[in-house]
């Protein structure tokens, strides 16, 4: 059974929808949660302590530096360890870009993925030092496919992947595991925007108990779990096999081989960057005859 005795959680934006639903699944497991919002968070801590757990609300904006810095000190003062980070505090800003105003592009950068690297930072030195962490980030269908009229959330949510793949190998050997929710759920960001029966069925509820599988012990890591109403999938980034341009590399042959660049058959992940790189290299000395000794 999936518990969290003995350890410590923080959910940034945990006064009302997913952060609430999180913070509640985190406390009924035996977690210690610091229930972060700009807003009321203390009646979600209310709510856990009426159910015998233990909370502490605390109101920093992610955005601000300082703020986080001092809500993460005040964890450690208090319960003298921080295991779980749920970065889940979001606002919305939407309209098309021609329309938008740059300042809420900028927003919502600060908020979503700027907040959460924030977040990420402060608490890094205390689970390496822990040689533990468990850390979410929260992306978005918005970002990893596109939805009109959300430029500024798509691009900060996208770059949550980003931040995921490299935080996963810089944490690894500390045993700090980063995955990346991107959920489909019924909250106030999302009123309106989804017809009620649909609403009904996308109650945060239905997306928690993965999220609390990607914060456990036997958490896996780098993984994007895309949920929903029950629904559970996993969201993954490959490259397809390619093919090498001989010859001339011209804008015209890169044209002619499209069908072969771009068919999914053999397309796989890669570990990071430098695999990529290295798949590159390597094709391109066979076929010079050249010996890469890589």
């Amino acid at each position: 059974m999936i518990r969290f005795d003995d350890q410590v959680a923080i959910v940034t934006g945990a006064g009302a929808g997913l952060g609430r639903s999180h913070a509640l699944g985190l406390a009924e497991r035996g977690a210690r949660v610091v229930v972060n919002d700009m807003g009321d968070a203390s009646s979600v801590v209310s709510e856990i302590e009426a159910a015998g757990g233990k909370a502490v609300a605390i109101a920093a904006d992610v955005s601000d530096a300082g703020a986080v810095s001092d809500m993460v000190a005040q964890v450690m003062d208090r319960w003298g360890r921080i295991d779980i980070l749920i970065n889940n505090a979001g606002i919305l800003r939407d309209k098309t870009f021609a329309k938008m105003d740059m300042d809420d592009f900028a927003k919502v950068i600060n908020v979503h993925l700027i907040g959460t690297a924030q977040c990420c930072h402060a608490v890094w030195p205390i689970m390496r030092a822990q040689g533990y962490g468990r850390i979410l980030l929260t992306a978005s269908g918005s970002g990893l496919y596109g939805n009109f009229g959300q430029s500024n959330y798509g691009a900060a949510k996208a770059g949550m992947v980003g931040l995921m793949n490299v935080l996963h190998l810089e944490g690894a050997r500390d045993d700090i595991r980063v995955n990346t929710l991107a959920p489909t759920a019924a909250t106030a960001m999302t009123q309106g925007l989804l017809p009620q029966v649909a609403l009904d069925l996308l109650q945060p509820g239905t997306i928690t108990p993965g999220v609390l599988h990607l914060v456990s012990r036997d958490a896996p890591s780098r993984t994007i779990l895309s949920a929903g109403g029950g629904t559970f999938a996993v969201t993954q980034i490959t490259e397809t096999q390619g093919t090498l341009i001989e010859g001339d590399i011209t804008p015209e042959a890169v044209a002619a081989a499209w069908s072969e660049i771009i068919d999914p058959s053999g397309a796989e992940p890669l570990e990071n960057a430098f695999a990529q790189t290295r798949k590159y290299a390597l094709r391109a000395a066979k076929a010079k005859g050249v010996d890469l000794d890589w």
